[in-house]
């Protein structure tokens, strides 16, 4: 395995369309590294690039020791996995494992040897003699895996691998690939959208944003602390709520009167916003102590919690994660409270955290 540093990675098209500008990235040896964001950000145009698929402006990339940025893809040691799977239709479970190895020249019975050994890790014994056609979605993709870990790489890319999978298959499958990660000690690099795959997945997490790197961090430290409004917005199912506020006695006040207690060292001398996690907040009945009047607008029954959306004063759209015992109807006059810990605040110009 290796480690895969990228430098300044820059990415123009003949159009002048940027897709990738200055990303640096430090990935270690044997870490499972997530690039998450919207489509259109970068993530697989960075992934590419650092297969050998897409050749980069700009910037420098190493794998190992290695400066490959005029290396081929073949000779860069890498395996991908696809959101397509990809297998060869008319070959067999058991040859689909194999061709890559085969490729290599490999002796007959170290290449035998090999795919037994990964057909075992895989579970993947009983489909060895089943076509693509014959295997269910997840199937294919534990085929597609495996056929990237027989060849033993320095590296994996996985460019959103569990797309096409249903939500069933896609939670065992994250378990899968994190439990494989964790025995083979792999160095992987994993693209998604999804969040709950990048929090789930990652040991850490890059956010990209129109083609740049908005935060690098764990997903503990990306979900506490998000590195700006568009990180805030992004992480978090229902993402952080956002709510203007200003200093006043010590407090941080948003409209509609909701009292925050502000993080040391916020600036008093321009337009803030505050961030607040739904399960920091609570909905009560109206005129509970230390609620503020707001409306219920809708109720997201989740059976074990309800997410309430909630207007107050000029804020709207407020989103508050409760359990399912309190129970509101949509339009009923509440209180809305705020229920301990210490927001994250912005500067609205900037839109970078000050606080």
């Amino acid at each position: 395995m290796a480690d895969i540093e990228v430098k300044a990675l820059h990415k123009r098209y003949p159009d002048g369309t940027v897709a990738v500008d200055q990303v640096d990235l430090s990935i270690g040896d044997g870490e499972l590294f997530v690039m998450l964001g919207p489509s259109g950000c970068g993530k697989t145009t960075t992934l590419r690039a650092i297969a050998g698929l897409e050749r980069q402006t700009t910037g420098d990339i190493r794998i190992g020791d290695t400066l490959v940025n005029d290396q081929p893809p073949a000779e860069r040691d890498i395996a991908m996995v696809f959101q397509f799977y990809a297998l060869y239709p008319h070959l067999k479970t058991r040859d689909n494992l194999a061709f890559p190895l085969r490729a290599e020249g490999l002796p007959k019975a170290e290449v035998r040897r090999r795919v037994d050994e990964v057909a075992r890790l895989m579970r993947l014994g009983p489909l060895l003699d089943r076509r693509p056609r014959q295997l269910s979605g997840g199937e294919q993709q534990r085929v597609a895996l495996a056929r990237a870990l027989v060849r033993r790489p320095r590296a994996f890319l996985m460019d959103e691998p569990l797309t096409n999978l249903d939500a069933e298959l896609r939670a065992d499958m994250r378990t899968e690939i994190k439990h494989l990660q964790g025995e083979l000690g792999a160095t992987m690099v994993y693209v998604t959208h999804d969040q709950v795959e990048a929090m789930s997945l990652g040991h850490r997490i890059a956010i990209l944003n129109k083609g740049r790197v908005e935060q690098i961090g764990t997903p503990l430290e990306v979900y506490d602390r998000p590195a700006s409004l568009f990180c805030a917005a992004f992480i978090g199912s229902p993402p952080m709520n956002l709510i203007e506020v200003e200093v006043a006695d010590g407090q941080l006040r948003g409209q509609g009167g909701l009292v925050l207690t502000p993080p040391p060292g916020v600036p008093r001398d321009r337009r803030l916003v505050a961030g607040v996690r739904p399960e920091a907040l609570a909905v009560t009945e109206a005129g509970a102590e230390r609620s503020v009047p707001a409306r219920v607008v809708s109720a997201e029954w989740l059976g074990d919690e309800i997410i309430y959306v909630v207007d107050h004063g000029g804020q709207r759209d407020v989103r508050v994660r409760m359990p399912p015992t309190v129970r509101h109807a949509a339009g009923a006059a509440v209180g809305l409270r705020h229920t301990g810990g210490t927001p994250v605040v912005y500067d609205v110009r900037t839109e970078e955290l000050v606080a």
